[in-house]
């Protein structure tokens, strides 16, 4: 009865918080019970079914689109594959003169395939995902230019999960066409590497030659890794439901009726978000990686301590990881190795040096980035503005590196002491908190008029009793949040220094470590957000 009603047609169910009550005590229960009696040889087909489960209780019919997707990119990677093989073929008695011809004619061929792939999934996610606010607008202009003709929104019903398997399956085929993956001939390992049900809400967007593998030949659940997975999988159950859920009623409060509150408020109200949203993404991380690790299956880090990043740029290589990397390969690679930006990157080289020369190249590839990162979390103009304020930042951050080093040489500062680290890290986190206020507001305008009440209203008057019930907490949700967030600190601080804490506990004795993980427990079931009257907050990331 309960999978039953779990079903939704592309709208966000409670199973689709691994922290709710329905996936902890009875979906992963259930799947990993079945996993244990399931023999060795079957194991993977188990996982590949669960996942399929997994997406049609909380998609239902949506599946399809899964399904098409993964269909698409397997037979595009068989369509490039043979058309690598009959290249090898043909080359072999070439000679060296008509092989780099008849070469060039085979890279066509694969090219338009490739091109067949990109249009097939980037163009049916930007149709479901981005036709309405791309529609919505050139309607504005019509308005705008007194013409009565209007285009009629489209309403998609939006997979969950789209922007994030999409990634991963263009990936792939991308992969095999650059020969750094061989083709798959094997359509269920494909679909298993997709579709594995922990990553399909969330990410992280992996490569196959990182998971694929690892998750076709998968075996029985070990001690060790059922231990350390599960304890993971309770740091990330803390930081979601102490910290993110906590926090939400007073960020949706604040963000939802900005006009009414002070700009003091509005900036708490700012900070708490960028906390909030943190939590939320690394804690629902700690439970994707950790669940995998039951598996016995390694993923990659989504998350490396991105707030005690000392720069925008190094902030964006500690956050969402892996959405980076596949940015930078697929994007900002391709566009600064492309022959025409070589040719600038060379000629700008002897004009103006070594260090601005490439920036110009670096600079537009940079641009596509960002524009492609804003608009990846959604389709509005507070995410565009979002991804330029980031682009804008690192691109001010290259054009002025030089002068600042010099600078600091003069002024006889040590860019590595503790003090001047500190200031870095502090500036860096501040305008983290800025391009986090636009990312939440709801819309552009509504973002710069909360940023003005900031700049023009920074008065705290309002922080009174009135204020914590109409948003639903107390002052010791407040401190109990802050302190919350202060262990998560101490935590990541130990794990910058190299220090692993779960190892490190489970080399204590069994009542000390025993005690240590039921104590957590208790905390989370103390002080978590949850409960009679309590709405479940849904994964942030799992709307983008």
């Amino acid at each position: 009865m309960f999978f039953l009603s779990a079903v939704s047609d592309g709208k966000l169910t409670s199973l689709t918080s691994f922290f709710s009550l329905e996936f902890f005590i009875v979906f992963l229960p259930v799947c990993l019970i079945g996993y244990a009696v399931t023999p060795a040889k079957w194991k993977k087909y188990f996982l590949l079914v669960i996942s399929y489960v997994f997406y049609w209780l909380i998609s239902g019919k949506l599946l399809l689109y899964l399904a098409g997707i993964t269909g698409a990119v397997y037979g595009f990677s068989l369509w490039i594959d043979r058309i690598q093989q009959k290249q090898k073929a043909a080359l072999k008695d070439l000679k060296k003169e008509e092989k780099k011809q008849a070469k060039q004619v085979y890279i066509k061929k694969q090219r338009r395939v490739i091109l067949f792939a990109v249009i097939a999934d980037i163009g049916l996610l930007l149709v479901l995902k981005y036709s309405a606010f791309f529609l919505g607008n050139i309607n504005a202009l019509l308005a705008f230019a007194k013409l009565s003709f209007r285009f009629s929104i489209p309403d998609f019903l939006m997979p969950l999960g789209i922007s994030f398997f999409t990634l991963q399956a263009l990936s792939y085929v991308v992969d095999v066409y650059h020969g750094l993956t061989k083709a798959d001939r094997n359509f269920l390992r494909l679909a298993l590497f997709i579709g594995f049900f922990p990553q399909i809400v969330e990410g992280p967007i992996c490569r196959y030659n990182q998971t694929a593998e690892k998750l076709w030949s998968v075996k029985q659940i070990e001690y060790k890794n059922l231990t350390l997975g599960l304890q993971r999988f309770l740091y990330g159950m803390m930081k979601k439901m102490v910290i993110a859920d906590r926090m939400d009623p007073f960020v949706e409060s604040v963000f939802s009726k900005y006009d009414t509150y002070q700009g003091g408020i509005i900036a708490l109200a700012a900070v708490c978000y960028t906390a909030q949203l943190y939590a939320d993404f690394s804690g629902s991380m700690d439970a994707v990686i950790g669940i995998a690790q039951v598996f016995g299956v390694e993923m990659p880090e989504n998350f490396e301590r991105p707030f005690f990043s000392r720069t925008i740029s190094e902030f964006w290589q500690r956050w969402h990881i892996t959405l980076g990397a596949w940015f930078r390969d697929y994007i900002f690679y391709p566009v600064t190795t492309a022959d025409k930006m070589k040719k600038l990157t060379s000629s700008a080289r002897k004009k103006i040096g070594n260090h601005y020369g490439p920036l110009l190249a670096g600079s537009v590839a940079l641009f596509c980035v960002w524009i492609c990162n804003g608009l990846w979390h959604g389709s509005a103009w507070n995410y565009i503005f979002f991804g330029m304020y980031h682009f804008v930042l690192i691109l001010i951050g290259s054009l002025i590196s030089p002068l600042v080093k010099k600078t600091n040489q003069k002024l006889h500062i040590n860019s590595d002491s503790l003090p001047y680290r500190l200031f870095q890290t502090v500036r860096t986190v501040f305008l983290v908190i800025i391009g986090e206020l636009f990312f939440r507001a709801e819309g552009l305008r509504n973002g710069f008029a909360m940023c003005r009440a900031i700049v023009t209203d920074l008065k705290f008057d309002s922080f009174d009793r009135d204020l914590l019930l109409r948003s639903q907490l107390g002052y010791k949700d407040f401190v109990l949040t802050a302190a919350v967030i202060g262990i998560v600190f101490v935590v990541s601080l130990i794990n910058e220094k190299g220090i692993r804490i779960r190892e490190t506990i489970a080399k204590k004795n069994i009542v000390v470590r025993w005690a240590f993980w039921y104590a957590l427990i208790m905390f989370i079931i103390i002080f978590g957000a949850y409960g009679i009257g309590y709405a479940p907050v849904d994964p942030l990331y799992a709307q983008f």
